[in-house]
């Protein structure tokens, strides 16, 4: 039977597109490969049926920032955001930490001579955060609804790509919070893209926060799974799209896979050139995740860390971008960024008295095989003394297994491709539309596209804006 549009993927941006145009009232199917929707944002009981672990995505400072999520509205759909006291927190040796609290005040305050110096960085960028949100999380194609804030980002961008900010503070706190922020992006550092990506989170801290999902990830899934299905759309889990010619009966294919995934499933339907350039685009390192089963909080050496909803754990700033640069290289490092979620900090419902979620990932050469286990417990234990005495059981999911997982992770970059200026000017390719594709009818909408990385649907906003044209529906309902 024909269809108006076949989704093929079912994370944030493949569900967001189905959303937008089931909506607008178009006939919509969505193909999981998966026996469960949700890919990168799903919640699962590794250890017990009571503990709830989210598998990739815990921490959500982009959904709560998106355009797209602010017209789905989570709140009305049952999403419960929880915003910790202290948005992320990077403890160092010595008994000291930096702690960035969603209040600006406070946490300038806890800076102490810095305190100004950071009020200058990132205060403007917090009053404006609505308007520097939608320029960051857009398709590159549009001028900036607000001018003003657009120029608030170029002189600090430039500092922090040309690594200043080291000059900028006297004390360690202030460039470690920085330096953790900017290795989400697990690449080269410092640089452009990293610095536009710690001026985004960074800011949103002091705005919007850093939530996490009460009851997990899987429920902003569940959410928009369910605003699709009560529109009429439906949801095929178990549904491998294998050759792309299975969709011949759609109007419109949007896929919200990586650039890989699309050869594979094109093949040669796709023009040389435009295939050429899919085959070079480039993937960033991998991760090691590491979930463990707990008896108690964290026994961090600085409690307040325990309040933060993301905890960075990587030393100074320069032992940070070290570690960062050695991985970006394909090279080991002998001590590895570290992130750590304690849901339950936030979320009592996550577990039980005795039985807590914890889980860490660590950056890792590409492909890495190896078991980070041992080494994220120690990574921990430096700076939570006795951790390892709390835990009941863990499981690692290395780089390869992570791309078992997802095949949108090649090589365990959950990033879905490296992130540097030219892979966020051209993601995947440089076109006027990178959503669309040669092919008739065909749309690219994953974390390769733009805006790039992270749970906000963006990508699939931008790809269903691109199918409806001037039929974009305004209104929610």
């Amino acid at each position: 039977m024909a269809v108006d549009v076949s989704v093929v993927g079912s994370g944030p941006n493949g569900l967001a597109a189905a959303v937008l145009l089931v909506r607008a009232g178009r006939t919509v199917e969505v193909h999981e490969a998966a026996e469960e929707i949700g890919g990168g944002t799903r919640t699962a009981s590794l250890f017990d049926d009571e503990v709830r672990h989210d598998i990739c995505a815990t921490g959500h400072p982009l959904a709560a920032a998106s355009p797209f999520f602010r017209w789905f509205d989570l709140a009305a759909h049952g999403v419960d955001l929880l915003r910790p006291e202290i948005a992320y927190a990077h403890p160092l040796d010595g008994g000291r930490a930096g702690l960035a609290y969603e209040d600006l005040d406070r946490t300038c305050d806890a800076l102490g001579t810095d305190g100004p110096r950071w009020r200058r960085l990132l205060g403007p960028l917090a009053e404006h955060s609505r308007e520097l949100a939608e320029l960051l999380l857009g398709d590159l194609r549009h001028p900036p609804r607000d001018p003003r804030a657009a120029a608030l980002l170029p002189a600090r961008i430039a500092m922090l790509a040309a690594g200043l900010e080291r000059h900028l503070f006297t004390g360690p706190e202030a460039p470690a919070l920085l330096a953790g922020v900017a290795a989400h992006v697990m690449g080269r550092q410092p640089s452009l893209a990293a610095a536009g990506a710690t001026l985004l989170l960074g800011h949103l801290a002091h705005s919007t926060g850093w939530p996490i999902a009460r009851g997990g990830s899987q429920t902003i899934t569940e959410a928009l799974a369910a605003d699709v299905r009560a529109h009429g759309g439906r949801i095929h889990t178990g549904s491998r799209i294998t050759d792309l010619r299975q969709l011949a009966k759609s109007r419109t294919v949007i896929l919200d896979i990586a650039p890989r995934g699309f050869l594979e499933i094109a093949g040669d339907l796709l023009p040389p050139r435009y295939r050429k350039a899919l085959v070079s685009y480039r993937y960033g390192p991998g991760v090691a995740k590491v979930d463990f089963l707990v008896s108690e909080p964290v026994p961090w050496a600085v409690p307040e860390v325990g309040k933060a909803g993301t905890v960075h754990l990587g030393g100074t700033r320069d032992e940070v971008y070290a570690a960062e640069n050695a991985i970006a290289r394909g090279k080991d490092a002998d001590d590895r960024f570290v992130l750590v979620s304690d849901p339950m900090a936030l979320d009592p419902s996550r577990g039980l008295p005795g039985k807590r979620p914890v889980w860490a990932y660590c950056h890792v050469p590409r492909g890495d095989p190896r078991d980070a286990t041992e080494l994220i417990r120690r990574r921990i234990e430096r700076f939570a003394p006795g951790f390892s005495d709390t835990v009941l059981s863990s499981r690692c999911l290395t780089a390869p297994e992570l791309e078992a997982y997802n095949a949108n992770y090649p090589g365990g970059d959950v990033a879905a491709g490296a992130v540097d200026l030219r892979q966020i000017l051209g993601r995947p390719v440089t076109r006027w539309n990178p959503h669309r594709t040669p092919l008739d009818g065909v749309f690219l909408c994953s974390a390769s596209t733009a805006p790039g990385p992270g749970v906000h649907g963006m990508g699939g906003w931008h790809a269903a804006k691109s199918v409806l044209g001037k039929d974009f529906p305004v209104q929610p309902r």
